[in-house]
């Protein structure tokens, strides 16, 4: 409202000056015309009315002299003086004759020479015919002219002094006459100019706007940086705009700024005629400059280090900070917050921030509790040198080990698996068909899972879904679908929120577990006393927990795996399961496992500041490579193999609904699992779990969630698959 009531208040100022400039010319205008030489109403007699434009050619042709085969031009508009401008021109006291020379004799020739400026102005055409502009109007004599002269610039008859605010040589008018040609690109790609949007980009820049929005007259214009007649290119040497002057250029202006950038390794590069030294217009470019210190900059200005950086923006990319500042996360640390922006010197120079005692400070300026251990964070680690960094090379090799050894076996597990089922299908599809059938028909159902079982595994779908979504957009930043990802969160801020809210799921699920496995134990307490002295011991504790109810590994596992190889290349019988069979038990196992090394992994990248209060700042890039390697063996293994064994071979295809359920048929149990069946019928335990199907009630509800859950993953993991390829292409 402030602004507006300013702008209100300006008006009356504004209508008043406007009406003064209207007034002014016509007040003056007998002294002007006064002034004006006398010769000059011979031409304008001519050139000065509207008649000239309107007769014929024919008729014009009678008015000069005219050679044999001249031909009079069709179009008489150039040939009309507009006396008033002219009297209010820079040139109204100068004869017509004295700039159009082949013009004294009456009547002068059809065809006149141009303007000749060079007679007043000797030093400006001077410095005009050594430039880019005089070269190509030169080169093209005779020839259509595409490079600005005298009057594309300064105006013919109308011209007024470059400090007059209607000239269109004045700071405020000028970038509007340099874009009459610098803002036509097939003109520009003609001339072979480089930028071809010059004009454009500059009117979008903070020069630009501060210049033609806002008025600033201190705003630079083009001449400022580009000179006024001595325009030459960048390749020249006397250019202003030469990378080795473009400091000073910038520096007329920027007086401080400049002081500091000669002092730094850069300066310094570039006074030693360091071609690899960037100047100011390699960080801030030359036209479409923005604010420095706007969210636009600062996630920009990574690419414009790593240009040069290369091997070290490669690293960066890598870390947290790399990837979230490449999917858009203003807040996260840019190359200048560390190394610093003008002030950049080396790391052990004195001065510099990245110094030890000096490292610190930079990283309290993000992190205000840090200590002095945090600073042993390595912000562009390298996990393949062995020889620098020891500690990583052996996480990321150890990492890499379990990652190749659990895809490889469990790789060539899956391959002979559908090999065989799909042999047996093919071999008698009807029977095939009839015994899948049965398994889902028997009207016999047992309980296999209870419903506190399948609520926990309802948490475990919801968060390693929301874990993998907003987590796997971070390990392959570089992808498109990543950028989309995170868009569709809302930004990187909510996709991290929402990776925590999994992960703190995740700590819940495995509490409510490690709490139930605690109660049942209290519970059935009666258990681990010995069946022969009644008294409690470890040899039953053990014997209980590695038994066939709980999916604890056992030896008889790798019997059981033996004679599942055995089946596969049809060496054996299909072999008979418990309760659990030996992939459920790794699947089981793999849980503890992941989320002890993810999720402590991951609480050390949420809170570093805490972790580093004890322990050195590198155990945050350990705990990257641990998290990131970890995520990705986690997502792969569920998406494939653990779908697979689940829902993607054809006996169980399209989905094996038992844990949305905890339903089992008899026939299925009798089928797949004769060994559970038998044991609970020899102990009187088989009726215990029998019941009535309710399943067909909530069916409608749960089998949707578990599509929409198995489809996004399978999603996900053709998503992960592609990044792989082209990262591995890349390289």
């Amino acid at each position: 409202m402030r602004a507006e009531a300013a702008d209100r208040s300006v008006l009356p100022l504004v209508s008043i000056a406007g009406l003064v400039l209207a007034v002014l010319p016509l007040v003056s205008a007998s002294t002007v015309l006064a002034q004006g030489p006398p010769e000059n109403d011979r031409c304008l007699n001519c050139h000065g009315s509207a008649t000239l434009v309107n007769t014929s050619p024919a008729e014009r042709a009678l008015m000069v002299r005219v050679l044999p085969n001249e031909v009079p031009r069709e179009d008489a508009t150039e040939l009309l003086v507009f006396r008033q401008e002219y009297d209010f021109s820079v040139h109204r006291e100068i004869g017509c004759t004295e700039c159009h020379l082949d013009c004294e004799e009456l009547p002068h020739a059809i065809r006149t020479e141009p303007a000749q400026c060079v007679r007043c102005h000797p030093r400006e055409d001077a410095e005009y015919s050594t430039s880019t502009h005089g070269k190509s109007v030169a080169a093209a004599a005779g020839t259509l002219r595409k490079a600005a002269y005298c009057s594309d610039c300064h105006g013919t008859h109308n011209m007024l002094s470059s400090k007059n605010q209607r000239a269109p040589t004045y700071k405020l008018q000028l970038p509007l006459t340099c874009a009459k040609c610098h803002s036509n690109p097939e003109l520009m790609t003609q001339v072979r100019v480089h930028q071809p949007l010059a004009a454009e980009q500059y009117l979008e820049s903070m020069h630009g706007r501060g210049l033609m929005r806002q008025g600033l007259i201190i705003a630079p214009s083009c001449n400022d940086c580009h000179g006024v007649h001595e325009i030459w290119p960048a390749s020249d040497r006397r250019s202003r705009i030469h990378r080795d002057n473009v400091p000073h250029t910038c520096g007329a202006c920027h007086v401080g700024v400049t002081n500091v950038y000669d002092q730094s390794i850069h300066g310094r590069l570039v006074d030693e005629n360091d071609e690899r030294a960037p100047v100011c217009t390699t960080c801030h470019t030359a036209h479409d400059i923005i604010n420095p210190e706007g969210d636009v900059f600062k996630l920009a200005s990574d690419d414009k280090c790593g240009r040069c950086h290369e091997k070290q923006m490669e690293k960066y990319r890598e870390t947290f900070h790399g990837k979230a500042a490449a999917l858009g996360l203003p807040g996260a640390a840019a190359c200048f917050d560390c190394h610093g922006q003008h002030d950049i010197l080396r790391m052990d120079e004195p001065g510099s921030i990245l110094l030890p005692e000096n490292r610190i400070r930079m990283c309290r300026k993000c992190h205000p509790r840090a200590s002095d251990k945090f600073a042993g964070y390595i912000a562009h680690a390298d996990h393949s040198n062995r020889e620098n960094y020891p500690v990583l090379y052996w996480t990321f090799l150890f990492m890499s080990m379990i990652i190749v050894g659990t895809f490889s076996f469990f790789g060539l597990h899956t391959v002979f698996w559908f090999v065989r089922s799909g042999t047996l299908y093919m071999r008698d599809r009807k029977a095939f068909r009839e015994t899948k059938t049965s398994v889902h028909e028997d009207d016999v159902i047992y309980v296999r899972f209870r419903p506190f079982d399948r609520f926990l595994h309802f948490l475990i779908v919801t968060s390693f879904l929301l874990l993998a979504v907003t987590g796997m957009p971070l390990k392959f930043y570089e992808t498109e679908w990543a950028e989309w990802v995170v868009w569709l969160f809302g930004g990187l801020e909510v996709t991290t929120a929402l990776h925590r809210a999994g992960g703190i799921i995740t700590f819940l699920y495995l509490g409510l577990h490690v709490l139930s496995m605690i109660s049942r134990s209290i519970q059935q307490r009666y258990r681990f006393r010995d069946p022969t002295t009644g008294r409690y011991s470890i040899r039953q504790v053990l014997k209980v927990a590695f038994g066939p109810e709980i999916p604890f590994p056992n030896p008889s596992d790798v019997g059981d795996w033996w004679a599942h190889q055995k089946w596969f290349f049809g060496r054996g019988p299909r072999p008979q399961w418990d309760r659990w069979t030996y992939w459920e038990k790794f699947d089981y196992m793999a849980v503890f496992w992941g989320v002890g090394a993810i999720g402590l992994s991951g609480l050390v990248m949420w809170f570093p500041v805490e972790f580093t209060w004890i322990f050195p700042g590198w155990l945050i890039n350990m705990a990257l490579i641990i998290h990131s390697d970890e995520a990705l063996l986690a997502a792969g293994f569920i998406f494939t193999f653990h779908f697979f064994n689940g829902h993607f071979r054809i006996e169980k295809f399209p989905m094996d609904t038992v844990i949305f359920s905890g339903r089992i048929t008899r026939a299925e149990m009798l089928h797949e699992r004769k060994r559970w069946y038998d044991r609970l019928e020899a102990s009187g335990e088989l009726e215990k779990i029998r019941l009535k199907d309710e399943w067909r009630h909530w069916k409608k509800l749960v089998q949707p969630m578990g599509f929409i859950a198995f489809s996004s993953g399978v999603v996900l993991v053709v998503l992960i698959f592609l990044a792989l390829a082209s990262r591995l292409g890349s390289h």
